[in-house]
């Protein structure tokens, strides 16, 4: 039986793509089953369109005005130097009505009260700019019209935003849920930390999808997921990290996926300066943050129970990355049998190498040389005992290709192939408390489950 979704949705861009079902608690959700007997999940959202268009118009009312501007004003003599600075006023507002694009992100964090302000001053300035061309004029009676119906607007935005926007994102919250709850019906439940299997069979769809909670399509680089190894308390507990560049500096997490999806962290954590991180490949296992640490170039822990900083230098080489991402030298991954680093040394001629790490004394137990050459590999991750590479085959989607087993010292070529949101990813992660893969893909939240061949 198969997992269906129906999703009904405002136009919000590019914020939202496979959504998972989380909880059915408000009129606006309900559940069936298909002809087909599966479970088919729908939530319907206000149907509030974001005024794009108006906003358009605008912009493009305002150009024109400048344009008509430039001509008239040759014609004025006495009035001339008065325009001059006018028409700079003019263009500073034109400028300020236009970044405020098209998509619903871009709304989020506006301050309404001083886009009021600007309409009042731009409607001051049109009534100005009239008196100085002492001639009618069709262009500034349009203007009028559109500036009226901007602050008209402005409050609709300012409505959407604080409403509708946070009420969406609580909807998500509980469809993730209600997803969890359609799915437990109808696959076998993981045995979870138990590794009686022969390697993965298959990835799964994608589980989540949804833009980082800095709400920026920018912030390409980063990481999310759950504490491999979870102290006790802190099992529903997310964290996410992300930015514009490869430096890691600061965390925040979530008590659970909900309060994620709302942006309401319940710690924030940002890095000394001198402990500062690169290259976004990192995990939290243990309570404790593992990163590649920028200087010196070394492994990176902090301990978020004592506050601590910890390193360690390994023969790891700033020469060989990932294909997809600059800087991760190092990545840090835990699985069923503990915490592991996987990194490209001169010796290894820019192929993988596996390094088991002892979290007690953080450093390197033992090490397996693999025949995947990193700057070839998409991303890397363990499970089992097994180190996992992948590769893009296209733009969507993306395959593990190689397989190492620490256990037996084999290596196998795979083609297990799953979907991706977007092409660039900058972290994958495998976490064995649910056997989901945790991938940041360009900026957006994206989840797998994993399905082990059992034979």
């Amino acid at each position: 039986m198969q997992t269906t979704l129906l999703l009904l949705l405002p136009v919000l861009g590019p914020t939202l793509a496979w959504i998972p079902v989380e909880d059915w608690e408000s009129g606006n959700v309900t559940s069936s089953v298909g002809d087909s007997g599966q479970c088919v999940c729908q939530v319907y959202l206000p149907d509030t369109v974001f005024p794009a268009d108006r906003m358009q118009r605008m912009r493009e009312v305002s150009r024109d005005l400048i344009q008509e501007v430039e001509i008239q004003k040759k014609n004025i003599s006495s009035s001339e130097i008065k325009l001059e600075a006018d028409l700079g006023e003019l263009q500073k507002l034109h400028d300020r009505v236009s970044i405020l694009g098209s998509d619903a992100k871009d709304y989020i964090k506006l301050d309404f009260e001083l886009l009021r302000i600007e309409l009042r001053e731009f409607e001051s300035l049109v009534s100005q700019l009239k008196d100085a061309f002492n001639s009618p004029s069709p262009m500034f009676d349009t203007l009028y019209s559109e500036i009226r119906n901007m602050s008209l607007i402005v409050n609709q935005l300012e409505s959407y935003d604080k409403n509708n926007l946070e009420m969406i994102r609580i909807e998500f919250a509980k469809l993730q849920r209600k997803l969890e709850e359609c799915q437990d019906q109808e696959v076998v439940k993981p045995d979870i930390g138990n590794c009686n299997h022969t390697g993965i069979m298959s990835i799964g769809k994608p589980m989540v999808a949804h833009l980082n909670s800095h709400l920026q399509t920018g912030y390409t680089y980063g990481g999310w997921g759950k504490d491999s190894k979870p102290a006790k308390g802190f099992e529903s507990m997310y964290f996410y990290s992300g930015f514009i560049n490869f430096v890691t500096h600061q965390f925040y997490f979530f008590a659970d996926y909900k309060d994620m999806l709302l942006m309401k962290p319940y710690r924030f954590l940002g890095m000394s300066t001198a402990y500062r991180g690169t290259g976004n490949n990192y995990i939290v296992h243990g309570n404790t943050i593992y990163y590649q640490r920028y200087s010196p170039f070394s492994m990176g822990r902090f301990n978020l129970t004592s506050n601590k900083y910890g390193s360690r230098v390994i023969p790891a080489s700033v020469d060989f990355s990932y294909s997809f991402s600059e800087r991760q030298n190092m990545d840090f991954a835990a699985d069923e049998t503990g915490l592991w680093v996987m990194y490209a040394s001169d010796e290894s001629k820019g192929n993988i190498v596996i390094a088991k790490v002892n979290e007690k004394d953080f450093d390197i137990e033992n090490v397996w040389n693999t025949t995947a050459f990193k700057p070839m590999t998409s991303n890397a991750f363990m499970a089992c005992g097994v180190m996992y590479a992948t590769r893009p085959v296209d733009g969507n989607t993306e395959e593990i290709y190689y397989a190492f087993d620490t256990k037996s010292g084999e290596e196998k070529h795979l083609n297990i192939r799953f979907q991706k949101f977007q092409e660039h990813f900058s972290s994958l992660d495998y976490n064995p408390t649910d056997q989901l893969l945790y991938m940041y893909n360009n900026g957006y939240y994206v989840a797998y489950r994993v399905k082990f061949n059992m034979e």
